[in-house]
């Protein structure tokens, strides 16, 4: 295994966020995402002078390189940021279904979905959005110049970032995937091992045009039609003008109060900041406090406002350029009471028993998630998605990159559930240059107006009550930043009716929540990959990397 060093060696000292037991030594900035290699990259573009926004622009790209099965040129996501002087706000580049896509596109004949069809090859691909977000948040906020944040990923590219033994079976378990979709001889066909060195050349040269064209060297020109080429050959009907036409949106962030917390989160056409939104609100009146930490009222508790959520989910959201979203109404105190009104902790309830609320109007699991603190305070919550791992296994040979299957997103025949289960309505049919919903929810926390947390995590569907319950672990039950992201996690989502226990760590309870009427499947796998940032009341900065993964955490001295 070749060796090699990312960073100068005049770059301050950075450590392991998971490993660090001094939380009280002096912290100037800190990075934490899916890789190593990637938050060392943050850590060194702050070091340069650089700010939150110049670093997130090299993570982002950076883990585009190391960390193939999230990480994207080619997907799109959701950016929460917080200035140091207040100033809030949020960037939408969720990927975009093509000008030719139809309603019924994954319908056989008989109005069936046609297996795979929405999530394996090019016609599960959506218009992607990462460049064009990447090079928008370049124009309004980065200080230090394009090409020295694009640098570094062409680098990582160039040099090899290691194989860890969980990227190996990644790779491993998609291998048959890559082949049937691109052939014996697509690059991630080989076959890698923990300690094995990957190069990627090709996504080193397409970093190149981005990195002398920006944004139109991915939209316009050779990579564009590479990307067109690969879609169509692969069944998909995304076109040049489809790229071409592709911008990033600024949203306004969803904003509610919970006890002595302000806090902001994505809205639509993420689904994240309303579903927590009224989660944490249905909870609020409880005292949660009293039940301990994973108890069986508190699963309880949590479980049945999920279910409530995700119900209204599955009827009110959508992309809001396409839908009239009540959010004010979904996240008010009056709707989220009369919602807990047949809640009890004698028994579940069923959620055949619930349908969305009765609102009247005015008028994604393959996903990477990284968060930014600088030295002046401000602070990013960035969560990035190909939607599956790998994404629609399509690999652009020549680009070095795969791209999206976010097509899935979509409700492809509203009612039945997507890859995550969850299940959708008219709001979220497909339509021609619609964006599809989502589930991420970067999220950033003010307390006493100063910046408290930055959190966020990949997970599909899991993704909201993954980032609830870290929030809730900090603020209710006094954990540490590292201790209430490894913490257990358990998931409800409305449909189907059970609650996804994380292995072996909920076995106490089993048989308790069986009695209550709950229905219970015991997880293989774990549940989020939560990456945050806490700023305690000393003002020092705590970092949470993941142990489910192999996250890591910087740090600026």
């Amino acid at each position: 295994m070749r060796n090699y060093t990312f960073l100068s060696t005049t770059i301050l000292l950075f450590i392991l966020c998971f490993g660090c037991t001094n939380y009280e030594k002096e912290v100037k900035a800190a990075t934490v995402s899916a890789r190593k290699e990637a938050s060392d990259i943050g850590i060194s573009i702050m070091a340069k002078g650089g700010n939150a926004f110049d670093a997130m622009i090299a993570m982002d790209l950076a883990l585009s390189v190391c960390y193939p099965n999230a990480g994207n040129l080619a997907g799109g996501g959701f950016f929460v940021y917080r200035k140091s002087n207040g100033e809030k706000g949020s960037l939408d580049y969720r990927e975009k279904s093509s000008e030719n896509a139809q309603k019924n596109m994954f319908l056989d004949n008989e109005g069936n979905i046609i297996p795979d069809k929405s999530t394996l090859g090019g016609l599960a691909v959506g218009v992607p959005g990462t460049v064009a977000g990447l090079f928008e948040i370049y124009k309004k906020m980065a200080t230090l110049p394009w090409e020295t944040l694009v640098q570094p990923a062409i680098d990582l590219a160039e040099k090899g970032f290691v194989v860890t033994k969980k990227q190996e079976n990644s790779l491993n378990s998609k291998r048959e995937d890559f082949i049937k979709i691109n052939g014996k001889e697509t690059f991630y066909g080989n076959t890698f091992k923990a300690g094995d060195t990957i190069k990627n050349h090709a996504i080193a040269s397409t970093l190149k045009i981005i990195q002398k064209e920006g944004k139109n060297g991915f939209y316009e020109g050779k990579i564009a039609k590479l990307i067109v080429d690969k879609v169509k050959k692969t069944g998909g009907i995304i076109t040049l003008n489809d790229m071409k036409n592709y911008s990033p949106v600024w949203r306004d962030l969803i904003n509610f109060q919970y006890k002595d917390l302000n806090i902001f989160s994505m809205g639509p056409p993420s689904s994240g900041g309303i579903c927590l939104g009224q989660i944490m609100k249905m909870i609020e009146p409880f005292s949660i406090q009293n039940y301990n930490h994973n108890s069986l009222k508190y699963i309880q508790l949590l479980t049945e406002a999920q279910r409530r959520s995700y119900a209204d989910r599955s009827e009110f959201l959508g992309d809001p350029d396409f839908n009239n979203i009540p959010q004010n109404e979904l996240i008010s105190n009056v709707y989220l009471k009369s919602r807990m009104n047949n809640f009890s902790f004698n028994k579940a309830t069923s959620s055949s028993d619930i349908n969305f609320g009765n609102v009247y109007m005015n008028e994604s699991d393959e996903t990477t998630h990284y968060s930014i603190i600088d030295t002046e305070g401000n602070a990013v919550a960035v969560t990035t998605t190909l939607n599956a791992s790998y994404g629609s296994k399509v690999y652009v040979e020549k680009g070095g990159f795969f791209l999206n299957n976010e097509m899935d997103d979509f409700s492809s025949k509203p009612g039945t559930p997507n890859m995550f289960g969850l299940i959708g309505s008219e709001a979220n049919s497909i339509q021609a240059e619609k964006r599809m919903l989502s589930s991420m929810t970067p999220t950033i926390i003010e307390k006493n107006e100063k910046i408290s947390m930055i959190v966020g995590t990949p997970g599909g569907s899991t993704i909201i009550t993954s980032v609830l319950q870290t929030i809730l672990n900090v603020y209710e039950f006094q954990m540490n930043i590292q201790e209430a992201v490894n913490a257990p996690r358990f998931h409800h989502q409305w449909l189907p009716d059970e609650i996804r226990l994380e292995p072996e760590k909920f076995d106490h309870l089993i048989q308790d929540l069986l009695k209550k009427g709950y229905f219970i499947k015991p997880e293989k796998e774990l549940i989020g990959r939560v990456d945050a940032l806490h700023v305690n009341s000393k003002g020092i900065i705590q970092a949470g990397a993941d142990p489910r993964g192999d996250d890591y955490a910087s740090f600026l001295y």
